[in-house]
Order: C-alpha cells, then sequence, then structure tokens
C-alpha cells in the first residue's frame, strides 16, 4: 500500500500553469491559524474542525484532514486565508483548491454514507475578515470519479515508487562497507549511529578529526533504513565543503555510477540556496516576468520522469550541476525544481536551514507527508551559532529609509504614513537612550506596535498590487515580518537591544533593534524530535552540558565519544607561553610570531597554515614575516573570498610546494578541509579564538550566567577553543600523517584550557615559558596582569 496525503496527490495530479509566488493565500503560518479559528467560531455547534479521513483506490492510500464538516448542511470546508482582492487570484490556484476540497468531498460521504454534499471554498480576507464563499453541490457519485480520476493518475508513479522502495531495500540489505575495514572509530561510530536508529533516538557523537565520519554515519543509517522503515535520509551541513563530503560518500557507496545497474538504487539530491541557483536574479518568479517560471507546471511531469528514470533499480545523483542541466533541458527554474525532487529524492543532502529554520522545506515535508526521517547533522558544533542565527531577527534603519524613499511609498499614501510612523516611534525610542548600547527586558512595545501595523499595511498594498512591488519596500517587509516572528516567540532564551551608531551616522533613528536568539534550544528540539533518529556529529563537541543546554537535545539522547586513531608520536604540539595575543598585546606579538612562522619552516620546510583572529591580524603578521623572511613563500585568505579563489587557496598545497598559507580562525579554511600526508605538515595557532568582549557579548554572558551558571566559559571559552581545536584538526588527517601543531598564546598552558584540548595531545604537549616576570613584560612591552584579569580581558 502507498500512502498518500490529500494535499500531495493535488500537488501531482491538478498544479498547472505558471509558476507563480505573487499570491499567497496564507501570508503566514500564524495568520492562517488564526484565520480558520475565526472562521470556526462564526460556525455552529455541530461544526466539526480538522476532521480525518482516509480512503483507498486500489494499492493507493489516500489520507488529510478536512478544514470542516458540518453534519447539518452536510457541507464540507476548504478554508483558504489571503490578503487584498480574490479577483486577483490566479485561476490555476482556484483549480488546485477545488481538486482539494472534491477529494475531501468523497471522503467526507465515503466516511458519513452520504450520497450527496455541498463543498465550499472558504476565502477569509485577513484585513478586514470578510469570507467569499463559493459551493458547488456535487453527488457522491461525482466526487467518487474526481477522487478516482485523481489516484489513476497518481497510481502509475506510486507503484513505481513501490518498486523503487523495495530494490532499494533489497541492495541496502545487501550493501558492505565499501573500503572492506572500518579505520580505528569508525566502526565504533557506525555501531552508535545504528543503535539511535533502531532506538529511535537523538545521538550526540564526538569524533576525531580524520576518521572518516561522514561515511561512519551515512553507512549504518542506511543499512537502518530498511528495518527502520526509514522514508528519507538528510545530511545536513553548514558548508558548501561538508555538503561536497557528503556526496563523495554516497557515491563510494552506491559503488559507481547512479546508472550503473550494480550500483545501489539511490535518489540522492543536493540542495542549494536560491541565490546560487537562479538563472534569472533579475526577474521576479512568476510567468509574466522569468520564462522559467512561465508553464513551470505543465512542464514538471516531463522533467520529472526524466530526472527519476522508469527502471526502479537505478538510482540518480542530482548535484547542482544535474538539477541545472535537467532544469533548462524543459525550461524549468532550477531552484524550484529541485524543491520537487525532494519529494522522491532517498537521500538528501542540504543546508542547516533546510530543516532547522522556520518554514523549513524538509521539516514541512516531512510534516505534511508523516516521513519517518533520519537527520544527520554534520560538524554540529556550528548548529550553535547557526541556529542563533536562525531565529534572531534586526531592524536596520538603513532599510527603512530606503522603503520610505521607494516608488511605493511615493505612490502609496497609507504605506507612506505607515513608514513614517515606525521612523518616529524609531527616534523617540532612540532619543530615550543615553548609552551608546542598551538591552531591555522586552521588545519595546510602541515601536513593535508600529512595525505591526506597517508590515499589514505593507502587505495589504502588495496583496493589491503585486506587480509594483520594488524591492526596498520588500526587503523592509521581509526583515520586519521575522522581527514580528522573533517578537511572538520573545523569551528567556533571547535579549533584545539597541545599539546607535558612531560618527557622522549617530543621528536619532539610526540605531539598530535586533532580537537575538541566544539559546537556539527551544526551536531547534522540536526539529530533532520529530525525526525518527538524529545524530549530531563533531571532533569538537566538548563540553557535553554545553551542547546539550544550547541544542535542545531530547531528554533520553545517547552521546558517545570516540577514541583518536593517531597517535601521539604523529604530532608535535607546541604552546608558546612566552607570546600573548589579547587585543592589548598584539602589536608586541607580531615579530615573535614571524620569526616563529620562519623558524619552524627552516627546521621542516613544507607546507603550514596559519591562523589568525581577524583579516588584520593577518595581513600584520604576513607583512611583517614576507619583510623579515622573504624566502618563506606565502599566500593568503582575502576577505569575502569567491568559491574559485578558495579552490585556489586549496590548490596551493601540494605534495611538492612548500609555503605558508594564512587564513582566518573560523573562516573557510578552518573546518571541513582534508588536505593529508606532505600537502600540510603543520599549523600555527594564533589565538584562543574568544569573542570580543563587547556589550553585547557581555549580556550574553550574565543572561548564560542566569540560566546556566556558567556566563563566561558558554560565551567566551567554549566557542572559542572549539574554533582552535578544528583548526589544529586540519594537520593529522591519516594514520601516516606527521606534524607539528603551535599553540601561540600563554594562556593554552592553563588547566582549564587544556582540559579542552583533545586528550590524545597530552603526551605530546610542551610549553616554552619566560624564564621571569621580567621577561613577560620585556616580551610583551605592557605590564604583567592577574591571571583573573588575563582570562577575561579583552581578547579574540
Amino acid at each position: 500500500m502507498y500512502t498518500v496525503s490529500v494535499r500531495e496527490l493535488c500537488a501531482f495530479t491538478a498544479k498547472q500553469g505558471d509558476l507563480d509566488l505573487r499570491f499567497t493565500p496564507a501570508p503566514t503560518a500564524q495568520e492562517g491559524i488564526a484565520g480558520h479559528t475565526l472562521v470556526y467560531e462564526r460556525r455552529g455547534e455541530s461544526y466539526r474542525k480538522e476532521v480525518s479521513l482516509t480512503g483507498d483506490h486500489g494499492a493507493l492510500r489516500v489520507r488529510g484532514r478536512a478544514d470542516g464538516v458540518d453534519p447539518i448542511r452536510r457541507r464540507v470546508e476548504e478554508i483558504k486565508t489571503y490578503r487584498g482582492s480574490l479577483e486577483r487570484q490566479r485561476p490555476t490556484h482556484r483549480h488546485l483548491h477545488w481538486a482539494q476540497a472534491k477529494i475531501y468531498g468523497w471522503l467526507v460521504c465515503e466516511a458519513e454514507g452520504w450520497e450527496s454534499l455541498d463543498v465550499a471554498l472558504v476565502y477569509l480576507e485577513l484585513g478586514r475578515s470578510e469570507e467569499t464563499v463559493l459551493v458547488e453541490h456535487c453527488s457522491a457519485a461525482e466526487l467518487r470519479a474526481h477522487f478516482d480520476a485523481h489516484c489513476e493518475r497518481f497510481l502509475v508513479w506510486a507503484m513505481a515508487q513501490l518498486a523503487h522502495r523495495q530494490a532499494l531495500d533489497t541492495a541496502l540489505q545487501a550493501l558492505r562497507f565499501p573500503f572492506g575495514d572500518f579505520r580505528t572509530g569508525q566502526r565504533t561510530l557506525a555501531e552508535a549511529v545504528y543503535r539511535a536508529a533502531a532506538g529511535g533516538r537523538c545521538l550526540l557523537a564526538q569524533a576525531p578529526t580524520g576518521i572518516g565520519k561522514t561515511l561512519a554515519t551515512l553507512f549504518p543509517l542506511l543499512k537502518a533504513t530498511p528495518g527502520q522503515r526509514l522514508d528519507k535520509v538528510f545530511f545536513l551541513a553548514a558548508k558548501t565543503s561538508g555538503r561536497q563530503t557528503a556526496l563523495d560518500a554516497l557515491a563510494r557507496l552506491q559503488g559507481g555510477d547512479a546508472s550503473d545497474p550494480a550500483a545501489a538504487p539511490l535518489r540522492v539530491l543536493e540542495m542549494v540556496a536560491r541565490d546560487k541557483s537562479c538563472e534569472h536574479p533579475d526577474k521576479a518568479c512568476h510567468g509574466d516576468a522569468c520564462p522559467l517560471a512561465r508553464g513551470f507546471y505543465d512542464r514538471l511531469p516531463a522533467a520529472r520522469s526524466a530526472a527519476l528514470g522508469t527502471a526502479p533499480e537505478h538510482g540518480a545523483t542530482w548535484t547542482r550541476e544535474a538539477v541545472r542541466e535537467a532544469a533548462l533541458a524543459h525550461g524549468l527554474c532550477p531552484y524550484y525544481l529541485s524543491q520537487e525532487l525532494a519529494r522522491w529524492a532517498d537521500v538528501i543532502v542540504g543546508d542547516y536551514h533546510y530543516y532547522f529554520d522556520h518554514g523549513a522545506l524538509l521539516h514541512g515535508l516531512t510534516q505534511e507527508n508523516q516521513w519517518r526521517v533520519a537527520v544527520l547533522v554534520d560538524e554540529a558544533h556550528n548548529l550553535v551559532e547557526r541556529g542563533r542565527k536562525m531565529f534572531s531577527a534586526t531592524l536596520s534603519p538603513e532599510l527603512l529609509q530606503q522603503a520610505r524613499h521607494s516608488p511605493s511609498a511615493s505612490a502609496s499614501a497609507l504605506v507612506r504614513k505607515a513608514l513614517d510612523k515606525v521612523s518616529r516611534q524609531w527616534r523617540a525610542l532612540d532619543k530615550a537612550q543615553t548609552d551608546d548600547y542598551t538591552a531591555y527586558d522586552r521588545v519595546p512595545e510602541a515601536l513593535l506596535t508600529a512595525v505591526q501595523h506597517c508590515s499589514g499595511v505593507i502587505a495589504e498594498h502588495l496583496a493589491q498590487q503585486p506587480d509594483t512591488a520594488d524591492p526596498e519596500l520588500l526587503a523592509f517587509h521581509f526583515e520586519a515580518l521575522h522581527l514580528i516572528r522573533a517578537a511572538e516567540s520573545f523569551g528567556p532564551h533571547s535579549m533584545v537591544d539597541l545599539q546607535k551608531p558612531t560618527g557622522p551616522f549617530a543621528k536619532p533613528g539610526r540605531s539598530t533593534l535586533c532580537i537575538r536568539n541566544i539559546v537556539p534550544a527551544s526551536f531547534l528540539r522540536p526539529r530533532l524530535q520529530a525525526a525518527h533518529t538524529s545524530t549530531l556529529f563533531s571532533a569538537t563537541l566538548q563540553p557535553h552540558a554545553f551542547h546539550a543546554d544550547l541544542l535542545g537535545l531530547p531528554e533520553n539522547h545517547v552521546r558517545i565519544d570516540v577514541g583518536s586513531p593517531f597517535d601521539a608520536s604523529q604530532l608535535q604540539v607546541q604552546i608558546s607561553g612566552h607570546i600573548s595575543t589579547r587585543y592589548q598585546h598584539r602589536q608586541a606579538s607580531l615579530q615573535p610570531i614571524a620569526d616563529l612562522i620562519a623558524e619552524q619552516f627552516r627546521r621542516a620546510p613544507g607546507n603550514y597554515l596559519a591562523f589568525l583572529s581577524s583579516y588584520d591580524y593577518l595581513q600584520q603578521v604576513a607583512d611583517l614575516l614576507a619583510q623579515r623572511h622573504p624566502e618563506v613563500p606565502q599566500w593568503r585568505q582575502s576577505r569575502r573570498m569567491s568559491e574559485p579563489a578558495q579552490r585556489q587557496f586549496l590548490d596551493s598545497f601540494t605534495d611538492d610546494s612548500r609555503g605558508v598559507g594564512f587564513a582566518v580562525l573560523g573562516g573557510a579554511f578552518a573546518e571541513g578541509v582534508d588536505l593529508p600526508g606532505r600537502r600540510l605538515i603543520g599549523a600555527f595557532l594564533s589565538t584562543l579564538g574568544l569573542p570580543q568582549v563587547n556589550p553585547v557579548n557581555e549580556q550574553i554572558r550574565q543572561r548564560m550566567d542566569q540560566l546556566f551558571g556558567d556566563g563566561y566559559d558558554y560565551t567566551y571559552l567554549y566557542p572559542g577553543l572549539q574554533k582552535v581545536v578544528q583548526a589544529a584538526g586540519r594537520v593529522i588527517r591519516t594514520t601516516h600523517d606527521r606534524g607539528v601543531i603551535h599553540l601561540i598564546d600563554d594562556r593554552f598552558a592553563r588547566a582549564e584550557v587544556q582540559r579542552l584540548l583533545p586528550t590524545w595531545w597530552s603526551p605530546s604537549l610542551s610549553v616554552t615559558r619566560p624564564k621571569t616576570r621580567h621577561d613577560v613584560r620585556d616580551v610583551r612591552g605592557l605590564r604583567d596582569v592577574s591571571d583573573q584579569s588575563d582570562l577575561n580581558g579583552v581578547s579574540a
């Protein structure tokens, strides 16, 4: 039996015409829920809401929830919320709504034994709370014919999917690890992932860099798929390099080309951000503007069939390039074709936000289709900061000013007045603040009210005149909606602040308002619980409590710390205890660091990475190295480096090259980079990576103290040392590698810091200390300070 939701069935069989995002019946999820509630309140006591229904057609089972059923009037209602004029609704949208409503009509007739009923489309305009009700009286026979016609169109496809799944399950049961033997630590990790899947639990797995964590997590989940009846595996990465590593691992597991009959018939999809896959970024997403949106759903069936093929025993790998090629061959938008293919892929590789963000596609499809999914979170230490960004919001004065001077504001008095009201409230709030930075207990009510009103006016304007929307107004509208959503969920996990600019822009109304989520746990936990099993893995998940608290791990989660396959004899770890990289000591540290790099290069010529805490610091050290030691080749990471430039940077590390690559700690080259053997023999870490001490971070520290009682470590120490360990992990990638790591800062010698370093480093640690405290003062050029002041001083 193949099960499909009413919505998915109609999306497959009833969507037609253009891709058109101008008319959105449900502006936001919250507004849609409120609108449905309003309609329910207007109905009688006998009215039944959200009625679960199921019906069969051969081997196809269709299920869904009708919005409302009135047994007295014998009527089924499909409720849609919208803004603006219903006359602007596209006929294709109305066609889809009738298809859904009539299928619910048949399911109700079958469940109740009715011979006929009224099928009603209820359109609720949110601004005026007015209903427009369209009604058709249908016999059960008519509705049954409608239901059967849609099921027949889907059934051929459903049978092909069942055949594909049977072939896939057979192949996965016979799947073998592609390298024969596991590396040390790989089997331990793989077994833990498999047990977590079997028990339907969440696993937090810390495993050393270089053991092959990606393969060790994907393989056991694929093996568990048939027995656990998993519908999808989501591999979520923070960076492009993580996605590519997953795609490479899946290619190995398939055993060859996806079209090879001997390969496991996996359907693998790489999902890419819209701005990286849009062919016409200067055009709007509707058929009147973009040729790839025109007739999208009319051409989709052919593109879908071509992409998936007809042989169930064959798989497919839809990389970014493959999706683009398939889309353009049929005149379709690559980005939206990839979203359609997500419904039919077995493994989906994409960014964190596809599952964890507000309105995330993969989470939405999982809930709608009741999929059993397995979630893999690569380099999960990044999810803390990424989660914070997903659920934070900023209101910037620049966007407001641009919106006020936009064509829409000039043409619409209502829009202009609403924007002016926001500006007045912003200036009033700004004038009331005496400090450059102010934190609040809650979102300032007057400004929030003005933003909410303004957002509603803009939404009304866009609904009435969708073709005239200008980018400036849209940008502010989306930012305002994000702020409103953050305000609605505001709690102890968030803080709100106002920052005044400095210099010539320091005028009233020019401050930036931020709602900062600092503990994303309450948002991430439901997503982890929605998965049948999830595994969050990284080389730096220490300490456990920090990640459990901030990521919202379910209470019954399990954890594992996989031992390293590497031996201390492979690595020299040297701590430069005579150098301070604190902000106030930076100038004095430049020459010692440059000389240390040159001395190491002289002793052992080869390829090195030097990590600094900022681009400015990087330039200063690299310039001084070039001046004092011109014989040492070097290349540098630059700001806003393009992907081709990043590849060129990494291509400089060869088995035969010699030199030092300068990079920023926490940047593109600090993790997810694999340079085994002679391609990299050492690294210099010229910082503890501690976030800068500033009013925002100090406010976060105070909140962390309130919530967890460990504010300094949660805000500064743990995040900083994670970056250090990740970057250092670039050096030893295999059991044959040899290398050296220089930890450049006297604070690395402290016990509380060394406890957060990999335990297998311990036997190889050596510390270079100043002979006397006088030497410390000479080297730093500054007075010595106490340990407590050092640890909490300004640093980065």
